[in-house]
């Protein structure tokens, strides 16, 4: 696996650092961890913003509503494929 180097502040190297040692993974583990589930997170608040931007147009938010009708009847074409 490559990597390089990436710079932190003294008291987030000591967390990783408390942290490798309580956990037993490596400060690198710990990191891309993190790293992950901020992207997660990200992703969540960001696809919640557009939801609710959608939902705030009377127009976009009644085309979504209609959009969804038709999926929830296309997916009730044949509920024993759908098991």
């Amino acid at each position: 696996m490559s990597s390089t180097t990436v710079r932190v502040t003294r008291n987030t190297w000591k967390s990783l650092r408390d942290t490798a040692e309580q956990t037993g993974m490596s400060m690198q583990e710990i990191l891309e961890k993190a790293v992950e589930e901020y992207r997660r997170k990200r992703l969540l608040e960001e696809t919640n913003d557009a939801f609710w931007d959608l939902k705030k147009n009377p127009e976009q938010w009644e085309e979504e509503l209609k959009e969804r009708e038709l999926w929830d009847k296309a997916l009730a074409d044949n509920p024993e494929k759908n098991k």
